[in-house]
């Protein structure tokens, strides 16, 4: 899995005002939280390195049933923190928001057909008459590349290289320089996951930031997850890359691809609403649209894996220049895990992060 997702996804502080942290071992950990030693050992095993400042939500969901645990690495030991409502970047985690947008949007019959072209929605044609449908945006099969490319990703902008990439310039690419690859096996965009926010939310005459409100954020109770970080700017975790402060990313008109802000406790709402079978609009983005492998597929922004610890399991994890998310889920169960982090993508561990949330579905299995 790592092999594949970890290329694949990447789009790639302050703690909240009330956490009072506090030194935490093992033992500790166990005692306070009442989590298994399996659990605290491996969580403590897979961050114990990390820089200092470095700090990791989580949230455990066993039978439907949620536990949060807040660990931050400071000065060389680790401390317990109570941050389930701090807040993080959630990077490619927020394609899972943005499909469910396309999958509301359907069912109310905003649109025809998963399979329309996107550009009659549009009301411009694209370079050469090419054409791009919702279904193939979502789940990564329109033949577009990873990155526009107008948009100039240089080291000297890679703390923040989306903020510059306006309307103006993917309107540039979408008529002028398009070139859509002829194989049209899953190939990791998020170009395309971006045009996808950005013609949903043309659909509705409004902002993308409005659309996640409307439909998703209020609806389903996620009260500090956002597409504008003014609205939860002092209980923003700071994201750090060796240990270093780096700026926030702006995704502007690509900010369906990962721009979305959240915490584990209103993911974990999110995560609780996909197992409710009755959920027409979850349903829609969990179900299989695409092969990607022998033991992975692709739905509508939901990856579904066959692991080797039981069910199949739908994840997405995301990372951005201070941060890295992780979210499994099994519906058969009600189990799951949702990591966000302050570590970089850029981070040679960060892969460590999604270790991590394999690790804590296994023991959920195992118990």
């Amino acid at each position: 899995m790592r092999n594949y997702f970890y290329c694949l996804i990447i789009l790639l502080g302050y703690s909240c005002a009330n956490a009072q942290p506090e030194t935490a071992t093992n033992q500790q950990l166990f005692e306070e939280y009442g989590i298994t030693k399996t659990q605290s050992d491996s969580i403590f095993d897979k961050i114990k390195n990390f820089p200092n400042k470095t700090q990791i939500a989580i949230a455990i969901i066993k039978s439907g049933k949620v536990q949060f645990y807040g660990v931050e690495r400071d000065q060389g030991s680790l401390k317990s923190v109570h941050n389930e409502e701090s807040v993080f970047e959630i990077g490619s985690i927020s394609k899972v928001f943005t499909s469910t947008l396309l999958a509301g949007l359907f069912l109310d019959q905003k649109i025809n057909s998963l399979d329309d072209p996107i550009d009659g929605y549009l009301g411009f044609s694209f370079k050469d008459d090419q054409k791009l449908t919702f279904k193939e945006l979502a789940n990564h099969t329109s033949g577009l590349p990873r990155m526009p490319t107008n948009l100039i990703m240089t080291f000297m902008k890679r703390n923040n290289p989306f903020a510059a990439y306006d309307e103006v310039k993917l309107k540039r690419y979408l008529t002028d320089t398009m070139s859509l690859s002829k194989e049209r096996s899953v190939a990791y965009s998020n170009l395309g996951v971006g045009l996808l926010g950005y013609t949903l939310a043309k659909i509705e005459n409004t902002t993308y930031a409005e659309l996640l409100k409307n439909r998703i954020t209020t609806k389903y109770e996620l009260l500090q997850t956002t597409a504008i970080r003014s609205e939860v700017e002092a209980l923003v975790v700071k994201g750090r890359n060796g240990g270093t402060v780096v700026p926030n990313w702006d995704m502007a008109v690509l900010e369906g691809a990962g721009g979305i802000l959240s915490t584990v406790k209103d993911l974990s709402n999110f995560a609780i609403a996909q197992f409710s079978p009755e959920n027409k609009e979850l349903s829609l983005t969990r179900v299989k649209t695409v092969s990607a492998g022998k033991k992975s597929a692709v739905g509508l922004g939901w990856f579904l894996l066959q692991t080797d610890f039981g069910n199949p399991i739908f994840f997405h994890n995301g990372g951005t220049g201070g941060y890295t998310s992780s979210m499994m889920l099994d519906l058969e169960t009600r189990n799951g895990v949702i990591i966000l982090s302050n570590i970089s993508a850029y981070s040679p561990n960060m892969g460590r992060i999604d270790k991590l949330t394999k690790s804590l579905m296994r023991t959920l299995k195992n118990e």
